[in-house]
């Protein structure tokens, strides 16, 4: 008789999860700055962080220009191509995903990617990542209109695939968009670790599993494959929650 395997699909988050966003972003402000000639990386990147515009708004580099006195339309509309291009092509996969996700594509679990980004933005850093042909569905916010935490991305997502919350993980790097509401839904929690550079709890142990890295995702399900396991098991690479 069939068993079913303890997680039947995933649900994977994208920046900082699959490639350093903040490494390629901190790179493009770089550059902006460098042309420009005034400010620094740091204090551009700070732009980015506040919660006046969102994070992939370029509007924050306007507000950039115009507070260091060089604001132009044509300036502004240089930076802003340089930024675009730069960042995007600083994305480069972390080591181990694109083996990973191989071997999650041969084990025949679904795939799911959901993210905050806009389409027009997560697509290219898939290709230039060469990640996309992975992925099942690809859930971007211009298709619910809501973000994360909301639950509506994960649902969609879920429902795309024909799978319960319960018998999905979710994988991502961020405890408050990503663990929160997966744990809400009754998925198995996934916390990346690796690529979180702002949570000051560092989870607090709400995910079920921390990794370190991607790669730990297959001894990890490989120990939840095993039968007598329950979802929520400890296994060997990827440690169990405290």
């Amino acid at each position: 008789m069939h068993t079913p395997r303890p997680v039947q699909a995933l649900l994977i988050d994208m920046d900082n999860t699959l490639f350093d966003l903040v490494g390629a972003k901190h790179a493009a402000c770089r550059a902006i700055t460098e042309k420009t000639g005034v400010g620094d990386a740091d204090l551009l990147f700070s732009y980015f962080l506040r919660r006046t515009r969102g994070f992939e708004d370029p509007g924050n580099i306007l507000d950039f220009l115009v507070d260091e006195g060089i604001y132009s339309d044509s300036l502004f509309d240089m930076c802003s191509a340089l930024y675009r291009d730069v960042k995007l092509s600083h994305i480069e996969p972390y080591p181990g995903v694109q083996k990973t996700l191989k071997r999650l594509v041969e084990r025949e679990y679904p795939l799911a990617l959901v993210t905050d980004a806009h389409r027009i933005d997560a697509i290219p850093r898939l290709e230039k990542a060469g990640l996309r042909d992975y992925f099942d569905q690809v859930v971007t916010y211009d298709m619910t209109w809501k973000k994360k935490p909301d639950p509506v991305p994960f649902l969609y997502a879920l429902r795309r695939m024909n799978t319960a919350p319960g018998d999905a993980m979710i994988v991502g790097d961020s405890p408050r968009r990503d663990i929160a509401p997966g744990k809400d839904l009754g998925m198995t929690t996934v916390y990346a670790r690796y690529g979180d550079r702002f949570s000051s709890s560092r989870n607090k142990g709400r995910a079920d599993f921390t990794i370190d890295e991607f790669a730990q995702l297959i001894p990890l399900l490989s120990d939840l494959e095993r039968p007598g396991k329950g979802r929520r098991s400890p296994c060997a690479a990827g440690s169990p929650s405290r």
